[in-house]
């Protein structure tokens, strides 16, 4: 019996944790068959966010780290099993983008740690890993590479953008099905990133569940137009852009020449950052979109949803991908669960469009177990 399943698993910028999905792609479309998350361990996390930013003794870290982070992987594979009750058997292949510690395509680099040899022989199962870098080397910026899953998954009658708000935001926009014009896919800017910092920081709190914190400060509209001056913003497609641009000290330069602030007030107008940076991309970049999908952790923060709709405006829908069928804490998971599939099928997992890479790339290397 051929094994039709393929497990993704994804952990973002926002560094919550490991989302975990299986998926059936031999069907018309996909079957989400299970689904788990995991929060990192607090000392896994801490590690982690220390390597995304330059610092002491950086191979050594990185090589403990990544064994950690390997194990890791595997607990939440076993448990996604468990959960499940999935055979390993009918596992045909497991996708797993790693955490992205660096992002430097303009040098012609990035990189996702990761230990997928010590996944294949700890879990028993093929794992497929290292997807952004055949896409860099044929001139691409290697992300964002969920566009083509959501071509697959969420195209429809009207143009439609897709964005993902997880540290990073990134927009997808889907022309009609029946239509005409180009996929566009790119990084936004920040989606949680600092958002999460700035609580961390403040109220000791990992994030601001449903933006409640924020939601009792104000928008400082002289330091949204500073923060909104950043050159990124103003940049065409393609591009993307990490934690190494978007971070707490990128912030803190900002804030240097408003004196005291209420850190309620940073919280309201870093909301309204992500909110006007999503919507002001869609419709300068893609300027024909009727409705608005959300996913990603960004989509379970009431506020901020609320600002984006707001930002919209009247003449465009905004609607987690719920509305869609997909739960918006499964979409990029089960994205790489899809990229592990067309690596299987050899089919082409990238839009050149999209990356600016020189062609269609098969992308992902094997560790068979």
């Amino acid at each position: 019996m051929a094994k039709t399943l393929t497990l993704g698993l994804m952990s973002g910028t926002s560094l919550d944790g490991v989302d975990a999905v299986a998926v059936d792609f031999s069907g018309v479309g996909p079957r989400l068959t299970g689904h788990h998350h995991i929060e990192f361990p607090k000392e896994l996390k801490e590690s982690l966010l220390a390597l995304c930013q330059p610092g002491d003794n950086e191979i050594d870290r990185m090589g403990k780290t990544s064994v950690e982070l390997g194990k890791f992987y595997v607990h939440c594979i076993n448990e996604l099993l468990d959960v499940a009750d999935i055979g390993r058997k009918d596992v045909a292949a497991v996708g797993i983008h790693g955490q992205t510690i660096r992002h430097r395509p303009e040098e012609g680099w990035t990189l996702q740690l990761n230990n997928p040899a010590l996944v294949a022989e700890l879990s028993g199962l093929d794992v497929i890993s290292d997807f952004r870098a055949r896409d860099i080397a044929a001139g691409g910026e290697g992300a964002p590479l969920v566009p083509a899953f959501h071509r697959q998954v969420f195209m429809g009658e009207v143009a439609r953008s897709v964005v993902n708000i997880g540290g990073i935001a990134n927009v997808t926009f889907l022309p009609p099905r029946r239509g005409y014009g180009k996929i566009i896919g790119f990084d936004c800017g920040p989606g949680n990133i600092l958002l999460d910092a700035w609580c961390r920081k403040h109220i000791a709190r990992p994030y601001d569940t449903n933006g409640a914190w924020g939601a009792t400060g104000h928008v400082n509209e002289e330091l949204l137009e500073k923060l909104l001056s950043d050159p990124y913003f103003d940049r065409e497609p393609p591009k993307s852009t990490g934690r190494e641009h978007f971070n707490l000290e990128w912030l803190e330069k900002q804030l240097a020449d408003f004196g005291t602030l209420e850190p309620a007030d940073v919280q309201a107008t870093l909301v309204m950052l992500t909110a006007r940076t999503i919507t002001d991309a869609v419709k300068r970049f893609a300027g024909r979109t009727e409705e608005i999908y959300l996913c990603g952790g960004g989509a379970l923060n009431g506020a901020l949803a609320q600002r984006i709709r707001e930002c919209a405006g009247e003449n465009i829908y905004v609607r987690s991908t719920t509305a869609l069928g997909v739960d918006p804490m499964h979409v990029e998971a089960m994205a790489f669960a899809w990229l592990a599939w067309a690596f299987l099928q050899k089919k082409p997992g990238n839009l050149p469009e999209v990356t600016n890479a020189t062609g269609a790339r098969v992308l992902g290397a094997l560790y068979p177990h």
